[in-house]
């Protein structure tokens, strides 16, 4: 199982097959939206005139205002729903991708990227939020396949971009016409998603009597070591979004196609192990699944900063990929199911936690390339990959009963 949370065996109702895929159509918007971005991040620091600690500094804004406003998500949810709320900051977010094309300094950049990165965490937990309500219904896991479609689709993104940067493409018309596209198709989700009230599939002892704002001490700190394990976890997924087309043009000397390649590789392995992650999860538990993926990520990126190639990167990039797949979806189903505490809230606690990782490495690793390589800078990930590893007991399931 995902968590402490037993699954009732009843066969989904219609209403439930529907909402499936509502939260799968929002889940392709996601992860149509920014990926489309990343390829063109080596052309926006060069027009821009960026150092690699400004780039660096600039993406971080995105998990700043993650970070700052994240907390909100629980609010939100539970004054207007997991769904309401999920669609109305999809929409938001896919009109504010428009807005990077003009930024004229680092400044403007700075001050998009930040207000995305708001927008995108009360998106991201109120998605994951209305998934677990999903899930409930359909009385078995289903979690890991709403991240798969996200990675199918932002590979899609990537590929989509980085064919848009090799037609030389205008930055504008393109993300336009990108958002033309994704409202259609988050318009056409909203329909599709469950009504009620937002706790209705939960049972009243997974939920707890004493559910509340402010958890009780147990149940806060298993949100913060989930939130640590998953800082650490998005950190090293980040580093092909963040950093993979820039080492392989900067460090490799790869084409400005060949550059989009490690996070297309990236998220394609991170699909492949979100598809089979389910039955991995039920086959070998929360615990093992997360700590081998980890060690695997680990050293895939070890392989791509020894034996700087092409080919190696790429590779090293698509192991990093299959190793944090399932930690996404393993985290937030089991903060979903803490006792005591609403979905809403202990998804976005965990995952507002989980910005720090995003927050923290961009820069970081900015200012040790500049200090000393990219190479140097990106052995971070790793580290972070090992450190995670071990912090992957705190994916055990839990119970009202448990201390």
């Amino acid at each position: 199982m995902l968590s402490g949370h037993r699954l009732n065996s009843a066969a989904p109702d219609p209403a439930a097959r529907r909402a499936r895929w509502g939260v799968a159509g929002l889940f392709a918007s996601n992860g149509l939206g920014y990926p489309s971005v990343v390829p063109w991040l080596p052309e926006i620091k060069n027009q821009l005139e960026l150092s690699n600690t400004a780039l660096g500094t600039a993406i971080a804004a995105m998990p700043l205002g993650a970070l700052l406003t994240g907390m909100l998500a629980g609010p939100f949810i539970s004054r207007w729903g997991s769904g309401r709320t999920a669609v109305v900051c999809a929409l938001v977010s896919t009109w504010l991708l428009p807005v990077i094309a003009l930024a004229p300094q680092w400044g403007v950049l700075v001050a998009i990227l930040f207000v995305i990165g708001c927008v995108d965490t009360w998106c991201d937990a109120a998605m994951n939020a209305h998934g677990l309500r999903v899930q409930r219904r359909y009385g078995r896991s289903i979690i890991n396949t709403f991240h798969a479609v996200w990675s199918v689709a932002a590979v899609a993104g990537g590929l989509l971009g980085a064919a848009a940067v090799g037609l030389r493409l205008p930055f504008l018309v393109f993300l336009i016409g990108l958002a033309c596209m994704l409202t259609g198709l988050v318009v056409a989700s909203s329909r599709l998603l469950l009504d009620g009230p937002e706790h209705a599939e939960r049972s009243a002892a997974s939920l707890g009597d004493g559910a509340r704002w402010f958890p009780a001490a147990r149940a806060v700190g298993l949100m913060v070591a989930l939130g640590v394990l998953l800082m650490l976890a998005a950190a090293v997924e980040d580093a092909a979004a963040s950093w993979g087309a820039v080492y392989m043009r900067d460090s490799i000397g790869a084409t400005a196609f060949l550059a989009g390649l490690p996070f297309v590789a990236c998220q394609a392995a991170m699909t492949a192990g979100r598809l089979a992650g389910d039955r991995l999860t039920d086959a070998f538990g929360a615990v093992a699944v997360a700590r081998t993926g980890l060690l695997l990520s680990a050293v895939g990126l070890s392989g791509a900063l020894l034996f700087p190639t092409p080919v190696t990167t790429v590779v090293g990039f698509g192991l990093c990929g299959l190793g944090v797949a399932t930690l996404f979806p393993l985290t937030l189903a089991a903060a979903g199911e803490i006792p005591g505490v609403h979905s809403g809230t202990g998804v976005s606690m965990v995952a507002w936690l989980a910005r720090l990782g995003f927050l923290a490495f961009p820069p970081l690793v900015g200012l040790v390339a500049d200090a000393t390589s990219l190479r140097v800078g990106l052995a971070l990930f790793p580290v972070a990959a090992l450190i995670g590893a071990a912090l992957a007991t705190s994916l055990r399931p839990r119970t009202s009963e448990d201390g």
